[in-house]
């Protein structure tokens, strides 16, 4: 299976980012036979797998509604993935995000 799996490898450059990073991926989209980029901004609530079966989850507000996206990291979709803040959070996975609010639902800036 590894042999398989490094054969079938995309080798994507994506920035080191973890969950609370407020990233920005800029997706290719096909409509008809036009094809464009659409960015979405938003919170990394979780990254789960591993090697080129890898995903991460990114949560955004529009409106008042939460939309979440998941993408696979080896997708030749991903044009780039731009990290604009790096969150400070206490676990891997922020689900609890979904449940808060307005103030609440900040998330702190980790410092360098």
């Amino acid at each position: 299976m590894d042999v398989v799996e490094k054969e079938l490898a995309i080798t994507n450059e994506i920035p080191k980012f973890i969950a609370g990073d407020t990233v920005t991926v800029h997706y290719k989209i096909k409509e008809g036979n036009k094809e464009r980029i659409q960015q979405f901004r938003g919170v990394v609530i979780q990254r789960r797998g591993s090697a080129h079966t890898e995903t991460f989850t990114v949560r955004k507000m529009s409106g008042n509604i939460g939309v979440e996206r998941i993408f696979p990291v080896a997708s030749p979709f991903i044009d780039k993935i731009e990290v604009n803040k790096h969150g400070k959070v206490r676990r891997a996975r922020i689900f609890y995000l979904r449940k808060l609010t307005g103030k609440k639902a900040r998330i702190r800036e980790r410092k360098f």
